[in-house]
């Protein structure tokens, strides 16, 4: 991969919110459900159009998501934002249809390992079994998007073979999804990979609408969602202070913050239509209602914009 004096960057960025989802579900500390609420509310001030905003999963597999149908019930008011839901299974795609959820993500690995860690099941039975799911949606006129965890690299298989993700994505089209999400789930890629790889999906799958779910494990989400752009990429999650982690991958840690990624693109010129002080207000707030961060670099050190008073001398020691 090269880069020019012209990154060939895109001029609009979309960014979905997934902290109510993938932030929330790795937090121990039940977060009382009016905090939730308070928060996703918080979020929609900020600009912020696009959120997932919980999984219909079992109450025993993620007790912190278990007020799912509350969560959305009182969130219905935000006519402005576009929500969708995670689902497993047809139960759980019936639980959010019946709450009023005009979109629902499919849940599925890319390896075996990782499949039977968090799905116990394999990826080929995963698959078999989204078939009831798109159906029950399609009556109800409720769209399906697709995702793909740990899409560049396995925690406990390694990268993922790039015709294993061809396959994948075949099946998906076989159902008529038109909008599949890569995840690093474990923030195990770079920006090489991120590069080569959607380039070679982009190439085979040009109907399809990819996103990017990128973690920062490893601190390369920044620079991997660059390199996503660099091959057309225009749909980013992100979670406010970088919350979130998936409770069945080893060592796995918060998504990019969306106000570090926000910034990123700001400076870089790219509109994102996010308000970004009042998202850097917002995730001071998330901050201290759930106890800590996941890692926020706003949170940290502030934007580049927010300057210091200059030194009138040099404080000498000794």
């Amino acid at each position: 991969m090269s880069f020019s004096t012209d990154l060939k960057l895109p001029s609009k960025v979309i960014v979905c919110e997934v902290a109510p989802r993938d932030g929330f579900q790795a937090e121990n500390e039940w977060i009382q459900t009016e905090n939730k609420i308070a928060i996703i509310k918080k979020l929609a001030t900020t600009g912020i159009q696009s959120m997932e905003i919980t999984s219909f999963v079992h109450p025993k597999a993620i007790p912190q998501l278990k007020d799912a149908e509350e969560v959305v019930r009182h969130s219905q008011e935000l006519t402005g934002i576009k929500f969708r839901a995670l689902v497993p299974n047809v139960r759980g795609a019936e639980r959010a249809i019946e709450s009023g959820i005009k979109k629902l993500k499919l849940m599925l690995s890319a390896s075996d390992s990782h499949s039977l860690s968090n799905a116990n099941c394999l990826t080929k039975e995963a698959l078999d079994g989204f078939a009831p799911i798109i159906e029950l949606a399609s009556k109800h006129d409720v769209k399906v998007g697709g995702s793909i965890s740990v899409a560049f690299g396995c925690p406990f298989e390694g990268k993922v073979p790039i015709d294993r993700l061809d396959t994948i994505i075949e099946r998906y089209i076989g159902y008529g999804i038109e909008e599949i999400s890569l995840a690093d789930s474990t923030g195990m890629t770079n920006p090489r990979q991120v590069y080569n790889t959607v380039g070679h999906l982009r190439n085979k799958f040009p109907d399809i609408t990819f996103t990017m779910h990128l973690h920062n494990t490893r601190g390369m989400a920044i620079a991997n969602a660059v390199a996503a752009m660099q091959q057309g990429i225009i749909n980013f999650d992100s979670s406010i202070t970088g919350l979130g982690g998936c409770p069945y991958a080893p060592g796995a840690t918060g998504n990019v913050a969306t106000e570090d990624l926000v910034h990123t693109l700001s400076e870089m010129g790219i509109e994102t239509g996010i308000n970004l002080e009042a998202l850097i207000n917002v995730a001071k707030e998330v901050k201290h209602i759930i106890g800590h961060d996941g890692g926020s670099y706003m949170l940290q050190a502030g934007p580049c914009s927010q300057l210091h008073a200059a030194p009138k001398s040099q404080l000498k020691l000794g």
